[in-house]
């Protein structure tokens, strides 16, 4: 292809991309001009195979910027330095819960899977990719799983056999999030001492630790793996996770890359974890906690707005998401709008300004006449 035809393309593409401001259905941050900084690390081959500790031959992977990522969301769920746990930058969230509960069926052969039909398709997928034996529980009428529905399941199982519990720490089209400490005293109450907990936190795992009075989840409550989307809350340009486990897996030392592979892949992105840590080390924990505040802050105003014009729509507490009953077809393209069941999202991520939500408010009445 002739060259010029070639950076038109690319040109044209960037140009429609870019250009692109209207998304509110999709939990992707918009916010990244924090980048510019960075575009040189782009020209380095940087492939973290294999784990972040232990010796390296070769400089061309960011091993240290992943292992700074995990201690820093580490500290935030209640785990010291020397705790001994594990984990990594992963593909996405699908990789991230994918590893947890691998990570559980190799704990406790014997379990079955217990996980709401409103968790993420991933969680179903990884099932059948896992060979696990799940059972789906209905969620109630907030969008939780329904704890006297898990309840019974549970009762129902084999005698003596292990559970692997997957809550989601925010559902993916409301926002409800599955209440860990009710989960324990259910387990107790049944008493089941053998099980796994993993939380699927994709978008909250990086809001709830923000947000005071909130049901975030903790190592110390006896949970044992988390997942967080990278690309999500605190935006990165490719879809990339951060998985972390309760305990470290052994793993073999493979001479041929100098180090132990306690990853599901082979090579892995080692942009990634040099975007996350600098996005993490130049916010901090004080700039992330403004970052939420201001996400909810227009998440209520949003909310009051569709109050106030009385139209349908519910939020669940802790959320940036508020559902409302699905608009017109030509609203849906404009905003790029999430649909599912008559219902569609706003999903008010960083990016998202109240004259955004303006503009989209005066869509919506137009439509009604």
């Amino acid at each position: 292809m002739n060259t010029s035809l070639i950076e038109q393309r690319l040109h044209d593409f960037h140009a429609r991309a870019k250009g692109f401001r209207h998304s509110l259905g999709y939990p992707c941050n918009l916010n990244l001009d924090y980048l510019a900084p960075l575009q040189h690390i782009l020209s380095l081959p940087l492939n973290n195979v294999g784990t972040w500790f232990g010796h390296r031959h070769t400089p061309l992977h960011s091993g240290g910027f992943e292992q700074e990522v995990v201690r820093f969301i580490a500290r935030l769920y209640g785990l010291e330095d020397d705790a001994g746990y594990h984990g990594y930058v992963t593909s996405g969230g699908t990789e991230a819960n994918f590893y947890g509960l691998a990570q559980a069926r190799d704990a406790h052969p014997d379990a079955t899977l217990y996980f709401s039909d409103s968790s993420h398709y991933s969680i179903g997928k990884s099932a059948r990719l896992l060979g696990l034996r799940h059972r789906v529980i209905a969620s109630d009428e907030t969008g939780e799983i329904n704890y006297t529905a898990l309840a019974e399941a549970l009762r129902q199982r084999n005698k003596g056999e292990a559970a692997i519990i997957s809550l989601n720490i925010g559902s993916t089209m409301r926002g409800a999030i599955d209440r860990v400490e009710t989960v324990i005293d259910l387990l107790q109450t049944l008493a089941i001492g053998r099980f796994h907990i993993h939380c699927d936190a994709a978008l909250f795992g990086m809001m709830l630790p923000f947000l005071p009075g909130s049901p975030c989840p903790q190592f110390g409550q006896a949970i044992d793996s988390l997942a967080i989307s990278g690309h999500k809350f605190i935006g990165c340009p490719f879809p990339c996770g951060i998985v972390i486990t309760r305990k470290r897996p052994q793993g073999n030392y493979i001479e041929y890359i100098h180090t132990a592979d306690t990853t599901l892949l082979g090579s892995r992105n080692g942009h990634a974890p040099v975007l996350l840590w600098y996005a993490l080390m130049t916010r901090g924990s004080s700039g992330l906690a403004r970052e939420v505040e201001s996400c909810m802050a227009n998440t209520d105003y949003l909310q009051n707005r569709l109050t106030c014009l009385d139209y349908p729509h519910d939020r669940r507490q802790y959320s940036n998401i508020v559902c409302l009953h699905k608009p017109a077809d030509a609203i849906i393209r404009k905003w790029d709008l999430a649909t599912e069941a008559g219902w569609s999202h706003v999903v008010v991520m960083q990016h998202v300004s109240r004259a955004m939500l303006d503009e989209f408010l005066e869509d919506l009445i137009q439509s009604r006449g």
